[in-house]
């Protein structure tokens, strides 16, 4: 399972080897804390599929991984078993590589409690690992 790391500035989503392959991807995936729209727990991740998968990897709605593009942009979606809750984060700024990202993970309530009312000066320097 990837590591999520919540720092001042940015969410840094560290995908494990296997994940890397899966997603066809060689970097982890950061947002920066700035183009955060919103942040929303769902206990459905598979209804937010969006687009086409390029490149990663479906087995549909027991995993998937990588890339979705659709026709405002693209998605980074990492979602494995069938139930279980996800965090759903919409991006919005020309900096962000995608406009939003799906990942399940354990740890949703603290997550979105982390990336919503954590002010970045609260976040110790070295980040906080969820």
């Amino acid at each position: 399972m990837a590591d999520l790391n919540v720092f001042p500035d940015r969410l840094e989503i560290s995908l494990t080897a296997a994940e890397k392959t899966l997603a066809r991807r060689r970097d982890d995936v950061i947002i920066e804390r700035a183009d955060i729209a919103s942040v929303a727990i769902t206990d459905d991740p598979w209804i937010w599929l969006r687009g086409i998968r390029s490149p990663g990897t479906i087995i549909p709605l027991t995993l998937a991984v990588g890339t979705w593009k659709f026709h405002g942009g693209k998605d980074f979606v990492l979602l494995k078993g069938k139930k279980r809750h996800a965090v759903v984060i919409d991006l919005e700024g020309g900096n962000a590589e995608f406009q939003r990202v799906i990942v399940a993970t354990p740890h949703v309530v603290r997550l979105t409690k982390a990336l919503r009312t954590r002010k970045p000066e609260e976040i110790a320097p070295d980040g906080e690992s969820i």
